[in-house]
Protein backbone atom coordinates (compact mmCIF):
# COMPACT_ATOMS: atom_id res chain seq x y z
CA UNK A 1 0.00 0.00 0.00
CA UNK A 2 1.55 3.06 -0.80
CA UNK A 3 1.85 6.06 1.64
CA UNK A 4 0.04 9.53 1.09
CA UNK A 5 2.69 12.44 1.64
CA UNK A 6 0.59 13.20 4.44
CA UNK A 7 1.07 9.98 6.16
CA UNK A 8 4.70 10.36 5.23
CA UNK A 9 4.73 14.27 7.03
CA UNK A 10 2.92 12.65 9.82
CA UNK A 11 5.88 9.78 10.03
CA UNK A 12 8.44 12.20 9.63
CA UNK A 13 6.92 14.42 12.51
CA UNK A 14 6.46 11.57 14.84
CA UNK A 15 10.06 10.36 14.00
CA UNK A 16 11.37 14.01 14.94
CA UNK A 17 9.25 14.33 17.94
CA UNK A 18 10.04 10.12 19.68
CA UNK A 19 14.09 11.00 18.59
CA UNK A 20 13.73 14.33 19.95
CA UNK A 21 12.79 13.31 23.49
CA UNK A 22 14.87 9.82 23.15
CA UNK A 23 18.26 12.38 22.41
CA UNK A 24 17.15 14.59 25.31
CA UNK A 25 16.65 12.19 27.57
CA UNK A 26 20.03 10.02 26.67
CA UNK A 27 22.12 11.49 24.69
CA UNK A 28 22.44 10.78 21.34
CA UNK A 29 25.12 8.15 20.72
CA UNK A 30 23.32 5.23 23.03
CA UNK A 31 19.86 5.79 21.18
CA UNK A 32 20.37 3.63 17.55
CA UNK A 33 17.99 4.51 15.14
CA UNK A 34 16.09 1.19 15.93
CA UNK A 35 15.26 2.79 19.14
CA UNK A 36 13.52 5.86 17.28
CA UNK A 37 11.87 4.12 15.07
CA UNK A 38 10.50 1.52 17.44
CA UNK A 39 9.17 4.81 19.33
CA UNK A 40 7.72 5.69 16.84
CA UNK A 41 5.55 2.82 15.94
CA UNK A 42 7.74 2.09 12.60
CA UNK A 43 10.02 -0.35 11.70
CA UNK A 44 13.38 0.56 11.19
CA UNK A 45 13.78 -0.40 7.61
CA UNK A 46 11.32 2.91 6.81
CA UNK A 47 13.91 5.45 8.49
CA UNK A 48 16.05 6.02 5.24
CA UNK A 49 13.29 6.91 3.44
CA UNK A 50 12.92 9.96 6.16
CA UNK A 51 16.66 10.54 6.67
CA UNK A 52 19.41 9.64 4.61
CA UNK A 53 21.34 9.18 8.21
CA UNK A 54 22.01 9.46 11.73
CA UNK A 55 23.84 12.50 11.19
CA UNK A 56 20.88 13.75 9.21
CA UNK A 57 18.48 13.03 11.96
CA UNK A 58 20.10 14.39 14.51
CA UNK A 59 20.96 17.59 12.83
CA UNK A 60 17.01 17.54 11.69
CA UNK A 61 16.10 16.96 15.51
CA UNK A 62 18.37 19.94 16.88
CA UNK A 63 16.38 22.12 14.24
CA UNK A 64 12.80 20.43 15.23
CA UNK A 65 13.25 20.99 18.55
CA UNK A 66 14.30 24.63 18.72
CA UNK A 67 11.24 25.32 16.97
CA UNK A 68 9.08 25.68 20.24
CA UNK A 69 11.09 28.34 21.59
CA UNK A 70 10.73 29.24 24.94
CA UNK A 71 7.62 29.64 26.55
CA UNK A 72 6.68 32.74 25.22
CA UNK A 73 5.41 35.88 27.32
CA UNK A 74 6.16 39.64 27.38
CA UNK A 75 6.64 39.25 30.64
CA UNK A 76 10.66 38.34 31.36
CA UNK A 77 10.14 37.27 34.68
CA UNK A 78 7.62 34.62 33.73
CA UNK A 79 9.83 33.64 31.24
CA UNK A 80 12.74 33.00 34.07
CA UNK A 81 10.41 31.37 36.38
CA UNK A 82 9.05 29.03 34.57
CA UNK A 83 12.53 28.15 32.76
CA UNK A 84 14.24 27.79 35.90
CA UNK A 85 11.41 25.32 37.41
CA UNK A 86 12.30 22.17 39.56
CA UNK A 87 9.44 20.83 36.98
CA UNK A 88 11.62 21.97 34.45
CA UNK A 89 15.01 20.35 35.22
CA UNK A 90 12.94 16.99 35.95
CA UNK A 91 11.83 16.70 32.84
CA UNK A 92 14.80 16.72 29.98
CA UNK A 93 12.81 14.36 27.72
CA UNK A 94 9.86 17.44 27.24
CA UNK A 95 12.84 20.14 28.25
CA UNK A 96 15.13 22.66 26.51
CA UNK A 97 16.73 21.24 23.63
CA UNK A 98 19.89 23.77 24.35
CA UNK A 99 20.46 22.56 27.48
CA UNK A 100 19.96 18.89 26.73
CA UNK A 101 22.02 19.14 23.37
CA UNK A 102 24.59 22.23 23.89
CA UNK A 103 27.24 19.50 25.69
CA UNK A 104 26.53 16.84 23.04
CA UNK A 105 27.02 19.46 19.77
CA UNK A 106 30.79 19.68 20.19
CA UNK A 107 31.40 16.37 18.69
CA UNK A 108 28.09 16.39 15.76
CA UNK A 109 28.15 17.15 12.23
CA UNK A 110 28.42 20.84 10.80
CA UNK A 111 24.77 20.52 10.02
CA UNK A 112 23.23 20.01 13.32
CA UNK A 113 25.55 22.64 14.79
CA UNK A 114 24.42 25.39 12.54
CA UNK A 115 20.80 23.90 13.46
CA UNK A 116 21.82 24.69 17.05
CA UNK A 117 23.50 28.12 16.12
CA UNK A 118 19.50 28.97 14.55
CA UNK A 119 17.89 27.68 17.94
CA UNK A 120 20.02 29.51 20.36
CA UNK A 121 19.32 32.68 17.98
CA UNK A 122 15.57 32.50 17.77
CA UNK A 123 15.59 32.33 21.90
CA UNK A 124 17.88 35.38 22.37
CA UNK A 125 15.89 37.02 19.58
CA UNK A 126 12.43 35.93 21.86
CA UNK A 127 14.19 37.36 25.14
CA UNK A 128 15.63 40.72 23.37
CA UNK A 129 12.18 41.34 22.73
CA UNK A 130 11.05 40.70 26.32
CA UNK A 131 13.94 42.97 27.81
CA UNK A 132 12.58 46.57 29.07
CA UNK A 133 12.67 49.11 25.71
CA UNK A 134 16.11 50.22 25.17
CA UNK A 135 18.92 50.27 23.03
CA UNK A 136 18.69 47.37 21.09
CA UNK A 137 22.57 46.23 21.31
CA UNK A 138 22.81 46.27 24.99
CA UNK A 139 18.98 44.29 25.00
CA UNK A 140 20.44 41.83 22.85
CA UNK A 141 23.56 42.04 25.36
CA UNK A 142 21.07 41.50 28.02
CA UNK A 143 19.33 38.79 26.19
CA UNK A 144 22.68 36.46 25.30
CA UNK A 145 23.68 37.17 29.28
CA UNK A 146 19.88 35.79 30.40
CA UNK A 147 20.05 32.67 27.97
CA UNK A 148 23.52 31.92 29.08
CA UNK A 149 22.67 31.66 33.02
CA UNK A 150 19.20 30.34 32.33
CA UNK A 151 20.79 27.33 30.35
CA UNK A 152 23.80 27.00 32.57
CA UNK A 153 22.05 27.10 35.62
CA UNK A 154 19.15 24.75 34.23
CA UNK A 155 22.75 22.31 32.81
CA UNK A 156 24.32 22.60 36.45
CA UNK A 157 21.02 21.63 38.27
CA UNK A 158 20.44 18.42 36.48
CA UNK A 159 24.64 17.44 36.43
CA UNK A 160 24.73 17.36 40.27
CA UNK A 161 22.14 14.96 41.67
CA UNK A 162 19.64 15.03 44.07
CA UNK A 163 21.63 17.34 46.64
CA UNK A 164 20.81 20.67 48.36
CA UNK A 165 22.92 22.80 45.43
CA UNK A 166 20.25 21.51 42.87
CA UNK A 167 17.33 23.44 43.77
CA UNK A 168 19.59 25.97 45.04
CA UNK A 169 21.18 26.74 41.55
CA UNK A 170 17.56 27.99 40.33
CA UNK A 171 16.51 29.34 42.78
CA UNK A 172 19.16 31.43 42.95
CA UNK A 173 19.91 32.26 39.30
CA UNK A 174 16.18 32.80 39.05
CA UNK A 175 16.72 35.41 42.28
CA UNK A 176 19.93 37.19 40.36
CA UNK A 177 18.16 37.80 36.76
CA UNK A 178 15.18 39.33 38.40
CA UNK A 179 17.32 41.92 39.74
CA UNK A 180 19.48 42.16 36.54
CA UNK A 181 17.43 43.45 33.43
CA UNK A 182 17.50 46.74 34.25
CA UNK A 183 20.80 46.53 35.02
CA UNK A 184 21.89 45.93 31.28
CA UNK A 185 18.67 47.14 28.60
Amino acid sequence: MRVTREQMETNRRRILDEASRLFREHGFAPVTIVDVMKAAGQTHGGFYGHFASKDALIAAVVAHSHSGGIERSADLAAMVDLYLAPAHREAPGAGCPTAAFAGLMRQQAEAAKVAMAEGIEAQIRLLSEAMPPGDDALRRRAAIGHWSAMVGALVLSRAVGDTPLTDELLSETRAWLHASPEREA
